[in-house]
């Protein structure tokens, strides 16, 4: 699960966001401590400790003196709005300036959109993985 290239206190943030959104992880429920982190992922939990701050510092994740860390209220949409937000940035604003380039409107846009939606959702229904 480790990747190469990217720190890895942002990969343990990330993986921890990963379980709320995919909801092995629940809003006010006990998040893994920085010493299950570390032993898990076999990392200094100095490096785990960044990652659930970063998370804390965000208001994904919050402290319950003597108990534990725990997943905020809200903590599921926030993280979504930040990856969406994200998403839109990779890939939604780079779309939209080569679209103009070529002189494709929003219109034509969309209907390339559902026309590769289409193409990919049949080729997962055949057990296919879409190109």
């Amino acid at each position: 699960m480790i990747e190469e290239g990217k720190p890895l206190f942002l990969q343990i943030a990330e993986q921890i966001e990963d379980s709320i959104i995919d909801g092995s992880l629940e809003e006010e429920t006990q998040a893994p401590s920085t010493n299950e982190l570390s032993g898990f992922y076999r990392i200094n939990p100095a490096t785990a400790a960044k990652g659930v701050a970063m998370l804390t510092d965000k208001g994904v994740l919050y402290k319950r003196r003597g108990i534990g860390m725990f997943v905020a209220a809200g903590a599921r949409d926030l993280v979504l709005g930040e990856r969406r937000s994200a998403f839109a940035d990779r890939y939604i604003d780079p779309l939209l300036a080569e679209a103009r380039t070529l002189g494709l409107s929003a219109a034509d846009l969309a209907a390339l959109l559902t026309e590769r939606a289409a193409h990919a959702d049949a080729a997962q229904t055949e057990g296919k993985n879409p190109a």
